[in-house]
């Protein structure tokens, strides 16, 4: 029987902006949208597209501290706080004040926990909120375009009802707002593959935090060398997640999607193609029947339409055809889903990128694998 999958949006995500020029623009939301509904990908019957619900502040201060959450809402309202430097925003950074900020993040947070709940409920068996994924919140701070952290709101959720729960963060910067909300705990084990923090925002994940008191061995870090292509990727992710994960025996896994791992993605320096990603994808699918899966970066606008969709069709169990359909191809100019040739990278340096992989793999089998019991 086909998995049942569920879509997680409305318009109204990708309505927003942060900033003139701001590197992240949440109409990329609606274009995947849109090209998804060009396949017929929602009128699959196993599909089912849903409208989100906002976040309420009590799921909110289930991570973030109330003093933030009044800040956010102040800021969004337009009122002027001398503080605003404290809590991460400012008006050239990478967090900017905009107005309906506070209701946007609901928005989104909101969309991560209606999938989280279908999940629970038993409606669907995979979930996917392409706007959620927003992973270096912190506590009492915006970091990294993020302002609530809807991945551990949404795990919170889960584990509020008793479940153990896996998150698996692919995106090209370290997922370090989920694992500093869990560092201690042995009830969710974070793992995160990234560019490594010596070459990229926010510099950390390496392999050795690993957790502390009962949580030591439940934070895995799994940095790569810039430029690291598909092939290296899916075996980095064989060695390390696949087992890790199989052997935790998580109720559900999270996954984080981020599409910035694109080879030509503006602010990072990894190797993907989107058929790279999909694969990627397709390998965490088989890890555990009920999953939860969130968006995250891209920044190479088509990159992340072509991913995700190739993503979701993932999820429903299906295979897009590569041309685009009409509709969408004469609106946006997009030919083919996945890429005709991926990067154009020296020999010299993808062997560098194994080798690092390689030592990555090596220092976590000896430091982590043991806390297993592997």
């Amino acid at each position: 029987m086909s998995r049942r999958a569920a879509f997680v949006y409305h318009d109204r995500l990708s309505r927003h902006v942060l900033r003139e020029g701001h590197v992240m623009v949440p109409t990329r939301l609606r274009y995947t949208y849109e090209l998804l509904e060009s396949y017929g990908a929602f009128t699959m019957p196993n599909a089912v597209l849903v409208e989100p619900r906002q976040a309420t502040e009590e799921e909110l201060l289930t991570f973030h501290t109330r003093e933030y959450v009044d800040a956010v809402r102040d800021l969004s309202e337009g009122e002027e706080r001398r503080d605003a430097a404290a809590y991460g925003f400012s008006d050239h950074g990478d967090n900017p004040v905009y107005p309906g900020m506070y209701e946007a993040a609901l928005w989104s947070t909101g969309a991560s926990l209606t999938g989280a709940e279908m999940l629970a409920n038993g409606r669907v068996d995979v979930a996917f909120n392409c706007s959620g994924g927003l992973h270096h919140a912190m506590p009492g701070r915006a970091s990294g375009f993020c302002i609530f952290n809807d991945p551990v709101i949404a795990i919170n959720a889960l584990l509020k009802r008793g479940m153990r729960v896996a998150y698996v963060d692919i995106d090209a910067h370290h997922g370090d707002g989920v694992q500093a909300a869990f560092y201690d705990s042995d009830r969710v084990l974070t793992v995160s593959l990234h560019e490594s923090g010596s070459y990229l925002f926010p510099g950390t994940g390496f392999v050795d935090e690993m957790g502390e008191g009962s949580g030591r061995g439940f934070s895995v870090n799994v940095p790569l060398f810039p430029y690291t292509d598909d092939e290296t990727y899916l075996w980095t992710l064989r060695a390390v997640v696949v087992p890790l994960v199989q052997a935790f025996q998580p109720d559900v896994l999270a996954t984080q999607l981020g599409m910035d791992p694109y080879f030509r993605d503006p602010i990072t320096h990894l190797g993907l193609t989107v058929q790279g990603h999909a694969r990627l994808v397709e390998e965490l699918g088989r890890l555990c029947p009920r999953w939860l899966a969130f968006g995250g970066g891209g920044y190479d606008l088509s990159a992340v339409a072509r991913g995700w969709t190739l993503d979701f069709g993932v999820m429903l169990e299906t295979e897009w055809p590569d041309e685009i359909p009409e509709t969408y191809r004469e609106r946006y100019g997009l030919i083919a889903l996945r890429d005709a040739q991926g990067p154009s990278v020296d020999a010299a340096i993808l062997e560098q990128g194994r080798r690092f992989a390689e030592s990555t793999v090596e220092e976590i089998e000896r430091l982590i694998f043991p806390l297993h019991g592997m």
